[in-house]
């Protein structure tokens, strides 16, 4: 069953990002290029440039290319050899997911990639929302040594999903944690959490609009705001 607290891992794609989220209660950032493609593998020196200025783990996302997640031979070869050097810079784990053709997980190649990472650990990203079986995908993660799903229920997004992650979570039980995370709002924290199992969360906390002056723009798109709230409600259902 879960603690006593609700983590929030924040995506975050610039240095001034990882600053502002960490600064605003983040309890842990997923490092990533790339926002329009949904997220591909940074730089090593933008990894070394946030850990040298943030005190919570960091999470790298390992995405050689957008569009799918039916990656070639040479890409699974860029994957593993941006996963040792990221991991020479201080990645606290990693972020992937691979899948075969026909939609399943592609076992093989996870595994490489999981014993590679070693003791860090491996969240399964949002490609486990586009396998055929989730339930068969989610025992085959969870026995590749995975440490979560990040998902938001095989759905557009977390809200349209929620009957889905419930039934993940209750069968995942305390064996692999379940995150939701696709269009999360604080308000979905309590009813993800009916069965009490729910103990991390995904949310981009990014600000919504464009200020008309780029030249007086913020550089950082997390909202402080934002992730104050995703926080209060956290706090508000342990108290409940």
């Amino acid at each position: 069953m879960q603690d006593s607290t609700i983590s929030l891992e924040i995506p975050i794609f610039s240095a001034d990002d990882a600053v502002t989220a960490a600064r605003s209660g983040a309890d842990r950032l997923e490092l990533c290029a790339s926002y329009t493609e949904g997220g591909l593998t940074p730089g090593a020196g933008l990894l070394n440039v946030v850990k040298q200025h943030v005190n919570i783990p960091v999470f790298v996302m390992l995405r050689p290319v957008g569009g799918h997640f039916n990656y070639s031979e040479l890409d699974l070869e860029v994957m593993a050899e941006e996963l040792k050097v990221l991991k020479s810079f201080g990645a606290d784990g990693f972020v992937f997911g691979v899948l075969r053709s026909d939609k399943t997980v592609n076992t093989e190649a996870c595994e490489k990639l999981v014993n590679l990472a070693g003791k860090l650990p491996c969240t399964f990203h949002r490609a486990f929302d586009e396998v055929s079986d989730p339930f068969n995908a989610l025992q085959e993660i969870m026995e590749l040594g995975f440490k979560r799903i990040l998902t938001s229920g095989q759905q557009p997004g977390v809200e349209q999903g929620i009957d889905r992650i419930a039934g993940l979570l209750h069968r995942a039980g305390d064996d692999i944690i379940i995150m939701p995370g696709g269009g999360m709002k604080p308000e979905l924290i309590k009813p993800l959490n009916q069965n009490g199992r729910l103990t991390e969360i995904h949310a981009s906390c990014r600000k919504r609009g464009k200020t008309e002056d780029e030249s007086v723009r913020k550089r950082s798109m997390i909202d402080e705001n934002l992730v104050g709230l995703f926080k209060k409600a956290s706090a508000d259902v342990n108290l409940s």
